[in-house]
Protein backbone atom coordinates (compact mmCIF):
# COMPACT_ATOMS: atom_id res chain seq x y z
CA UNK A 1 0.00 0.00 0.00
CA UNK A 2 1.42 3.28 -0.64
CA UNK A 3 2.27 5.67 1.71
CA UNK A 4 0.60 8.50 2.03
CA UNK A 5 1.89 11.94 2.00
CA UNK A 6 0.30 14.29 4.68
CA UNK A 7 0.48 18.16 5.59
CA UNK A 8 -0.50 19.61 9.27
CA UNK A 9 -1.96 22.42 9.29
CA UNK A 10 -0.90 24.15 13.06
CA UNK A 11 -1.42 27.51 15.25
CA UNK A 12 -0.08 26.65 18.72
CA UNK A 13 2.24 23.63 20.64
CA UNK A 14 1.19 20.70 18.05
CA UNK A 15 0.82 18.21 20.41
CA UNK A 16 -1.46 16.35 18.42
CA UNK A 17 1.20 17.04 15.84
CA UNK A 18 3.35 15.26 17.82
CA UNK A 19 1.03 12.20 18.69
CA UNK A 20 0.87 12.10 14.93
CA UNK A 21 4.40 11.40 14.91
CA UNK A 22 5.35 9.34 17.22
CA UNK A 23 2.62 6.76 15.77
CA UNK A 24 4.32 7.18 12.31
CA UNK A 25 7.44 6.61 14.00
CA UNK A 26 6.04 3.26 15.69
CA UNK A 27 5.14 2.42 12.30
CA UNK A 28 0.99 2.50 13.21
CA UNK A 29 0.68 5.19 10.43
CA UNK A 30 1.56 4.25 6.64
CA UNK A 31 2.18 8.35 5.86
CA UNK A 32 4.74 10.39 6.69
CA UNK A 33 4.40 14.41 7.32
CA UNK A 34 5.61 16.12 4.33
CA UNK A 35 4.79 19.67 5.53
CA UNK A 36 3.96 21.68 8.68
CA UNK A 37 1.52 24.77 7.71
CA UNK A 38 1.21 27.58 10.71
CA UNK A 39 -0.79 30.17 10.72
CA UNK A 40 1.21 31.89 13.95
CA UNK A 41 5.10 32.43 13.10
CA UNK A 42 5.79 31.52 16.97
CA UNK A 43 3.86 28.61 16.88
CA UNK A 44 6.21 25.82 18.90
CA UNK A 45 4.56 22.99 16.52
CA UNK A 46 7.17 24.68 13.79
CA UNK A 47 9.94 23.83 16.69
CA UNK A 48 8.51 20.24 16.57
CA UNK A 49 8.26 19.84 12.51
CA UNK A 50 12.03 21.16 12.96
CA UNK A 51 13.54 18.75 15.51
CA UNK A 52 11.91 15.58 13.20
CA UNK A 53 13.45 17.20 10.06
CA UNK A 54 9.98 18.03 9.01
CA UNK A 55 9.38 20.80 6.55
CA UNK A 56 7.76 24.10 8.17
CA UNK A 57 6.23 27.20 6.73
CA UNK A 58 4.59 30.52 8.36
CA UNK A 59 1.71 31.49 6.36
CA UNK A 60 -0.28 33.70 8.17
CA UNK A 61 -2.03 37.41 8.74
CA UNK A 62 1.08 39.24 8.79
CA UNK A 63 2.91 38.06 6.09
CA UNK A 64 0.00 37.26 3.60
CA UNK A 65 -2.53 40.06 4.32
CA UNK A 66 -4.69 39.28 1.79
CA UNK A 67 -6.53 36.16 2.45
CA UNK A 68 -7.14 34.91 -1.15
CA UNK A 69 -3.35 35.13 -1.32
CA UNK A 70 -2.29 33.38 1.93
CA UNK A 71 -5.14 30.64 0.69
CA UNK A 72 -3.16 30.22 -2.98
CA UNK A 73 -0.17 30.11 -1.01
CA UNK A 74 -1.70 27.21 0.53
CA UNK A 75 -3.20 25.07 -2.01
CA UNK A 76 0.20 25.96 -4.02
CA UNK A 77 2.35 24.41 -1.42
CA UNK A 78 -0.03 21.48 -0.74
CA UNK A 79 -0.07 20.50 -4.49
CA UNK A 80 3.65 21.11 -4.96
CA UNK A 81 3.93 18.41 -2.39
CA UNK A 82 1.13 16.07 -3.52
CA UNK A 83 -0.87 16.17 -0.31
CA UNK A 84 -2.88 12.78 0.28
CA UNK A 85 -4.24 14.24 3.40
CA UNK A 86 -4.63 17.44 5.63
CA UNK A 87 -4.98 17.55 9.28
CA UNK A 88 -6.38 20.36 11.14
CA UNK A 89 -4.29 19.75 14.96
CA UNK A 90 -5.24 22.58 16.53
CA UNK A 91 -5.30 25.09 12.96
CA UNK A 92 -6.98 28.45 13.84
CA UNK A 93 -8.10 29.28 10.22
CA UNK A 94 -10.59 28.76 8.66
CA UNK A 95 -10.14 26.78 4.97
CA UNK A 96 -11.31 28.12 2.01
CA UNK A 97 -13.98 26.51 -0.09
CA UNK A 98 -11.67 26.29 -2.89
CA UNK A 99 -8.89 23.92 -0.64
CA UNK A 100 -12.31 21.91 0.81
CA UNK A 101 -13.59 21.40 -2.57
CA UNK A 102 -10.08 20.38 -4.00
CA UNK A 103 -9.10 17.76 -1.49
CA UNK A 104 -12.62 16.52 -0.45
CA UNK A 105 -12.94 13.94 2.12
CA UNK A 106 -9.61 14.14 2.69
CA UNK A 107 -9.54 16.97 5.18
CA UNK A 108 -10.07 16.31 8.68
CA UNK A 109 -10.02 17.71 12.37
CA UNK A 110 -10.79 17.42 15.81
CA UNK A 111 -13.43 19.58 17.72
CA UNK A 112 -13.25 19.68 21.50
CA UNK A 113 -17.08 18.72 22.09
CA UNK A 114 -19.45 16.61 20.80
CA UNK A 115 -20.78 18.08 17.44
CA UNK A 116 -23.12 19.25 17.00
CA UNK A 117 -23.22 20.73 20.01
CA UNK A 118 -20.47 23.93 20.87
CA UNK A 119 -19.12 24.07 17.66
CA UNK A 120 -19.37 26.35 14.70
CA UNK A 121 -18.15 29.47 14.34
CA UNK A 122 -16.93 30.96 17.55
CA UNK A 123 -16.28 27.91 19.54
CA UNK A 124 -12.23 27.02 19.70
CA UNK A 125 -9.95 26.41 22.56
CA UNK A 126 -10.92 27.00 25.84
CA UNK A 127 -14.55 29.05 24.76
CA UNK A 128 -15.79 25.43 24.00
CA UNK A 129 -15.01 23.93 27.39
CA UNK A 130 -16.51 27.18 29.08
CA UNK A 131 -19.53 26.80 27.48
CA UNK A 132 -19.69 23.21 28.09
CA UNK A 133 -19.63 23.82 31.79
CA UNK A 134 -22.16 26.96 31.81
CA UNK A 135 -25.14 24.96 30.24
CA UNK A 136 -24.17 22.34 32.76
CA UNK A 137 -24.38 19.16 30.60
CA UNK A 138 -22.56 15.55 31.75
CA UNK A 139 -20.72 14.84 28.53
CA UNK A 140 -18.70 16.29 25.99
CA UNK A 141 -15.92 14.89 23.68
CA UNK A 142 -13.69 15.12 21.26
CA UNK A 143 -15.01 13.73 18.10
CA UNK A 144 -12.69 13.53 14.57
CA UNK A 145 -14.69 14.52 11.40
CA UNK A 146 -13.90 15.46 7.66
CA UNK A 147 -14.01 19.45 6.98
CA UNK A 148 -16.74 20.39 4.64
CA UNK A 149 -17.28 24.06 3.41
CA UNK A 150 -19.44 24.59 7.19
CA UNK A 151 -18.33 25.16 10.35
CA UNK A 152 -17.55 21.92 12.17
CA UNK A 153 -20.08 20.51 9.84
CA UNK A 154 -18.56 18.00 8.46
CA UNK A 155 -19.30 13.67 8.58
CA UNK A 156 -17.99 12.51 11.82
CA UNK A 157 -15.63 9.75 11.64
CA UNK A 158 -14.75 9.06 15.28
CA UNK A 159 -16.68 10.17 18.13
CA UNK A 160 -16.22 9.01 21.73
CA UNK A 161 -17.44 10.94 24.67
CA UNK A 162 -16.21 12.60 27.84
CA UNK A 163 -18.05 12.65 31.19
CA UNK A 164 -17.76 16.41 32.39
CA UNK A 165 -17.65 16.00 36.44
CA UNK A 166 -19.76 18.55 38.78
CA UNK A 167 -16.23 19.75 39.92
CA UNK A 168 -14.54 20.26 36.48
CA UNK A 169 -12.88 23.55 35.54
CA UNK A 170 -12.14 24.70 31.98
CA UNK A 171 -8.36 23.73 32.77
CA UNK A 172 -9.48 20.11 33.91
CA UNK A 173 -11.73 19.79 31.09
CA UNK A 174 -9.44 20.54 28.54
CA UNK A 175 -7.08 17.84 30.01
CA UNK A 176 -9.20 15.49 29.97
CA UNK A 177 -10.70 16.32 26.21
CA UNK A 178 -7.00 16.27 25.20
CA UNK A 179 -6.39 12.96 26.20
CA UNK A 180 -9.33 11.66 24.26
CA UNK A 181 -7.71 14.07 21.00
CA UNK A 182 -4.76 12.34 21.62
CA UNK A 183 -5.89 8.91 21.28
CA UNK A 184 -8.33 9.57 18.22
CA UNK A 185 -7.10 11.70 16.22
CA UNK A 186 -3.78 9.21 15.16
CA UNK A 187 -6.27 6.70 14.93
CA UNK A 188 -8.21 8.64 12.11
CA UNK A 189 -5.17 9.43 10.66
CA UNK A 190 -4.10 5.56 10.69
CA UNK A 191 -7.47 4.62 8.91
CA UNK A 192 -7.31 7.17 6.36
CA UNK A 193 -3.88 5.67 5.38
CA UNK A 194 -4.82 2.30 5.49
CA UNK A 195 -7.93 3.29 2.91
CA UNK A 196 -10.66 2.41 5.56
CA UNK A 197 -12.84 5.29 5.44
CA UNK A 198 -15.42 5.70 3.27
CA UNK A 199 -17.92 8.44 3.52
CA UNK A 200 -21.61 7.70 2.49
CA UNK A 201 -23.50 10.89 2.52
CA UNK A 202 -23.43 12.17 6.26
CA UNK A 203 -22.16 8.91 7.70
CA UNK A 204 -18.37 7.58 7.41
CA UNK A 205 -18.24 3.84 7.15
CA UNK A 206 -15.20 1.79 8.65
CA UNK A 207 -13.84 -0.95 6.17
CA UNK A 208 -12.44 -3.49 7.87
CA UNK A 209 -11.47 -3.92 11.52
CA UNK A 210 -9.78 -1.16 14.06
Amino acid sequence: MQVKKIALLVSGRGSNLQMIIDNIEKRKINGRIDIVISSKKDAYALERAKKYNIDGIYIGKKNFPDINERNDKIIEILSEKQIDLIVLAGYMSILSEKIVQLYRNRIINIHPSLIPSFCGRGYYGEKVHKAVLDYGVNLTGAPVHFVDEGTDTGPIIIPKPVEVDFNDTIETLAKKVLEVEHQLLPLAVQLFCEDKLKVEGRKVRILGTV
